[in-house]
């Protein structure tokens, strides 16, 4: 049996995650941004990774050939442990793009963004506005344990640990317990078998 290490609710009971329907949301309103803003979030949406690792992205992070970002994690008792995650073609083509656009002579290292952490935060916070979510949920982390949440419902757990840059499969097990589709769905069928009807006040 997993133990669990975090919650995904605060104190108030509030979830710290976005579900299905608002990281959709998100991504839409994600795409009238200016590229560096849209590519930065829709990295984050389709990677999972904290706001740190994305802002820390060089030119050199995104192996085309492998289709893959390579993110160094953070919250390691050391530095120069990396992962990669794999990204969905459309996106690869437009961060190469955008890359060619940038690039100016300084080589592999030049970082992808030249905007600070804060303000990345800001366009964040400013984007789930727009896209109705708020309170807890609405920022960085919200997004990286909605995609976490999504994941686990799509993919063996040892793989969502690896992407999540987790050290142990406990810290991801947490996100076992989030009631997903499939979930509903037996309960669904339990109030149908238990007689329990849309007509019930």
């Amino acid at each position: 049996m997993y133990k669990q290490t975090i919650s995904l609710h605060d104190s108030k009971g509030q979830r710290k995650y976005l579900n299905h329907a608002e990281r959709l949301r998100f991504l839409k309103c994600t795409a009238s941004r200016p590229v560096a803003i849209k590519l930065f979030c829709q990295l984050l949406y389709y990677t999972g990774a904290r706001i740190a690792e994305i802002h820390n992205l060089t030119v050199d992070s995104l192996d085309l050939s492998n289709k893959t970002v390579v993110l160094e994690t953070l919250k390691k008792r050391k530095r120069g442990i990396y992962r990669e995650i794999p990204l969905p073609d459309f996106l690869l083509e437009n961060l190469e793009a955008y890359i060619h656009e940038i690039k100016q002579g300084e080589g592999s290292y030049q970082r992808l963004w030249s905007f600070s952490l804060r303000s990345a935060s800001r366009h964040i916070k400013t984007i789930m506005i727009e896209a109705g979510i708020t309170g807890v949920r609405g920022c960085a982390r919200g997004l990286r344990h909605g995609f976490a949440v999504h994941a686990v419902d799509k993919a063996p757990i040892t793989v969502v640990k690896k992407w999540l840059g987790h050290s142990a499969l406990e810290t991801t097990a947490i996100y076992l317990n989030v009631i997903g589709t499939e979930e509903r769905e037996i309960a669904k069928r339990l109030w149908i078998n238990g007689g329990i009807t849309d007509n019930l006040t």
